[in-house]
Order: C-alpha cells, then sequence, then structure tokens
C-alpha cells in the first residue's frame, strides 16, 4: 500500500513542478514579442526596454548559483512555494505598473522566482527517479522548457492585439494561484535539510561581476563601445568576475564548482551551449523587433512566425534524445548546425520585400537545427562529470547559459542599435528627402541585417568548435547496450 502511494506522488510531485516550470519559462519569452509595443507605450528606446529580458536573465543567473546552497538548507517544499510565491508577486506589481521602472521592478521579482525552479526540478528529478527513467522524466521536463516559450510568443501576440499588454499578467495571475494551492496541497519534500553556511562574499562578488558585465554590454549599445563608462564597468565586471572564480577555486565548499571544467567535454559543451544560447535568445529578440519596426507587422503576425518552429522544436526533443543515446553528441551537433548556418546566412539581406512565408521556412530550418544541439548538449557535458560533481555541472551549466543569453541578447540589441544608427545617417546623406518614417524603417531592417551577419559568425565558430569534440566511444556504446 505505501509503495503505491509513493507511486502516484512521483506523478503528483513531477505535474505539479512541470506547471510551475511551464509558468516560469513562459513568462521569460512572453515579453519578447510586446517589446515594440512597450517602447511605444513607455516612449523607451530599444536599448532601454531589452533590459526587460536581459534583466530577467541576469537576476536568474545570479541566482542560480545560490540555489545550490539554497537545497541545502531548505525543504523542496519551502523552496518551490517561495519561488511561486515570488513569480504571483512580480506578476501582480508588472500587470499594474504605471511606469517603465515599476514594471522592469516587477520582471526581477518574477525572475527571483523562475531563477530558483529550473535548478530546484532538475535536483527534484535526479533524487526521486533511478537512472533508467531519469532520460524520460527529463525529456517530460524538456518538453515543458521548451514549448512554453514556444506558445509564448504568439499567445502574448494575440493578447497585444485585442487587448492590453497587461492582461498578459494578470492572465499568469490565477494559474500561478492554482500551482501554489496544489503545491501546498500535495507537494512532498525529496531533499535531506542541513545547516550550511553561504558563503556571502561569493554571492557578492558573482553578483557584482555578473552585473557590472551585463550593464556594460548592455550600455554600449546607446552610449558606444569607446564610452569611458562602458570600458570602465566591463573592466570592473571582468576582475571582480575573475576574483569570484579564484574564491571558488581555493574553496572547500564552493558556491559554483568550478573543477567541472577539467573535464574536456564539459568544457567543450559549454562554450557551444554559450554560442548557441546567445543566437537563440537573440533571435526570439530581433525577429520581432525586424518584423514590427522594420516591416510594419502585427504582435500577433509576428508570433504566429515564430510558432511552427517552436512547436518543431519542442516535439523533436524527445528524438533527438533518443539519437543522441544511439550515435553520441557530436554528428549530431553538426547536422544541427548545418541547419543553424544557413538558416542565419539567409536573413543577412533583409530588405521591405522579404515574404512572410520566407521567413517563417527559415525559422523552421533554425529550430530544426537548434533541436539538434540544445537537449543533447545538455546530456553530453553532464555524462562526462562523475557521479558527485552531477548537481554542479547543472548549476554551472545553467548559470553559464542565462549569463550567455543576457549578454548574446545585449551584444545583438547593441549591434543592431547602433548599425541602425549609422545606416540612418547614410540613407539622409545619400537622400536627404526621405521621410522620417520611410528613414526608420530602412534603418531598423539594414541593422537587424548585420546583427544576423555577427550570429551566422558565431555559428561558423561553434561548428569549428564542435569538430574538437571526442567522438562516441565504442566500448561506451556497448555498455549501454
Amino acid at each position: 500500500m505505501g509503495k503505491d502511494k509513493k507511486k502516484i506522488n512521483n506523478g503528483i510531485l513531477l505535474a505539479i513542478l512541470i506547471f510551475g516550470c511551464f509558468l516560469s519559462t513562459l513568462n521569460q519569452t512572453l515579453l519578447n514579442i510586446a517589446l515594440s509595443n512597450l517602447m511605444d507605450v513607455f516612449h523607451v528606446t530599444a536599448t532601454t526596454v531589452q533590459w526587460i529580458s536581459t534583466g530577467f536573465m541576469l537576476v536568474n543567473g545570479i541566482l542560480i548559483p545560490i540555489t545550490a546552497y539554497l537545497m541545502k538548507r531548505f525543504t523542496t517544499r519551502q523552496l518551490f512555494l517561495s519561488a511561486m510565491l515570488f513569480l504571483l508577486i512580480g506578476s501582480i506589481i508588472c500587470a499594474v505598473a504605471p511606469n517603465f521602472s515599476v514594471l522592469l521592478a516587477g520582471r526581477m521579482i518574477q525572475a527571483a522566482g523562475a531563477g530558483i525552479i529550473m535548478p530546484l526540478m532538475m535536483s527534484v528529478v535526479l533524487t526521486i527517479f533511478p537512472v533508467e527513467k531519469r532520460g524520460s522524466a527529463m525529456g517530460l521536463l524538456g518538453l515543458a522548457i521548451i514549448f512554453a516559450p514556444a506558445i509564448g510568443p504568439t499567445l502574448s501576440g494575440f493578447v497585444i492585439q485585442y487587448h492590453s499588454w497587461r492582461w498578459l499578467f494578470i492572465g499568469l495571475i490565477p494559474l500561478v494561484l492554482i500551482v501554489i494551492l496544489l503545491a501546498y496541497k500535495y507537494l512532498v519534500n525529496v531533499s535531506e535539510t542541513s545547516k550550511s553556511k553561504l558563503d556571502v562574499v561569493s554571492v557578492l562578488l558573482s553578483t557584482f561581476g555578473f552585473g557590472f558585465i551585463l550593464y556594460g554590454f548592455s550600455s554600449a549599445g546607446s552610449r558606444g563601445w569607446d564610452d569611458l563608462f562602458v570600458i570602465l564597468t566591463l573592466v570592473i565586471g571582468i576582475v571582480v568576475t575573475a576574483l569570484f572564480c579564484i574564491r571558488q577555486m581555493k574553496s572547500d565548499d564552493p558556491l559554483l564548482n568550478l573543477s567541472v571544467f577539467k573535464h574536456k567535454v564539459f568544457t567543450l559543451t559549454s562554450v557551444i551551449n554559450v554560442l548557441i544560447t546567445m543566437m537563440m535568445y537573440a533571435d526570439m529578440i530581433l525577429l520581432p523587433i525586424y518584423l514590427q519596426k522594420g516591416r510594419g507587422f502585427t504582435a500577433f503576425d509576428a508570433g504566429l512566425l515564430l510558432l511552427p518552429g517552436a512547436l518543431v522544436n519542442a516535439f523533436m526533443s524527445p528524438v533527438t534524445g533518443k539519437l543522441y543515446d544511439r550515435f553520441g553528441a557530436k554528428p549530431l551537433f553538426i547536422i544541427g548546425l548545418l541547419f543553424i548556418i544557413p538558416s542565419m546566412w539567409a536573413v543577412t539581406d533583409l530588405s521591405v520585400t522579404t515574404t512572410y512565408m520566407f521567413l517563417m521556412i527559415r525559422t523552421i530550418c533554425l529550430r530544426i537545427g537548434l533541436s539538434f544541439i540544445t537537449m543533447p548538449l545538455n546530456t553530453a557535458g553532464l555524462n562526462a562529470l562523475p557521479k558527485q560533481l552531477g548537481m554542479h555541472g547543472s548549476a554551472v551549466n545553467n548559470t553559464v547559459r542565462q549569463i550567455a543569453g543576457a549578454i548574446g541578447t545585449a551584444v545583438v540589441i547593441t549591434i543592431y542599435t547602433a548599425q541602425a544608427t549609422s545606416h540612418a545617417a547614410t540613407v539622409m546623406h545619400s537622400n536627404p528627402s526621405t521621410t522620417p518614417e520611410l528613414l526608420k524603417t530602412l534603418a531598423s531592417i539594414l541593422g537587424a541585417s548585420d546583427a544576423y551577419y555577427f550570429m551566422m559568425i558565431l555559428a561558423v565558430i561553434a561548428l569549428v568548435i564542435t569538430l574538437f569534440m571526442p567522438k562516441k566511444k565504442k566500448s561506451t556504446m556497448q555498455e549501454q547496450a
């Protein structure tokens, strides 16, 4: 009898966690389509408005290393409920935000919740599922993690076109409440807690280090790369982050265990992860801006354009998982990048006449490429580590990914803004009679094309690094068989 009860609990536990994770991931991409709408509502520039995304990822990136400590210190139930409460409070603040600063503050509070949930879920799966069932459990999580950002843009495009952007948050509130009530009733604790000490200095170093680096990257858009403030911020950020890394290496109980980088495969997959994440997040922000600012499409149209590719990505996820088990990571990465490079090249010469269908097919190709890489990339990296480093590997992985996403977004928007400004000047110079509307449109389209050139170069670099990945060994194939 006791055994049955445990079984049911696993199912319910996973369902509640997936629902919570779905909402927090959905929330992360919900506003990408709304950015150009918010630029008009609050009268802010592209460099300011992208903080809604960058700020969210930054808080996430800062919190993920601390989660390892939080998981030792508090129960699963306490952490999950606090994460959902942050999400709820943040959503309420965003829903009533009178100005951009309040909206951003609400987003940061939401991000605090989202930052805790991801690593918490991974560790719960590692705790409650035996090794042979982890793959399928992770597959389900993967579906939630990939499917949520997939429907986010279409959903928010629909809401913005027919209602106010505030409904994006008002709609979240009852759903988060349901998760809180379910978790309160059914969620059990799966981990033991211990009185471990928090290394406050490390927390401060990681917060300021990552914070300054990101702030420097995203200020470069409006101030230019040669601005003293930007250079100083970046230098301080890099120095503080270096101090953080040195402290982690010397510590007996580090916040982020950096010894995972001694494993070659983990290091290679981390570098590829950085490049892929930068491209993925940047594309999710840049394409809607081009469609809405450059081409005058509605938010709903822009969201619909991203939907087929994202659905393909979500449903390919379990398939590429199986392929990974059979062939290892290297062939999958190469196939994936051979899809990604042409799909980045295809949008390096965007114009006023680029068709909707062309962009949709291009986005589907990009997503097929990404699905060959995203999940297998994490699995390959974590599989290369000895068992005791698994959880640390996961924390390092998530941190690297969030920070890469935030830097990628900031850099791409910076390139887009800088290039759009210089193109506008060139167009004005060669044809002074251009109307302001047309000027804005042309500058936006040319700026987006240049930013995609940069992303294509990143994809080529990723392909070169992939060639250094070791092949799957015959012996490990036989062991698995």
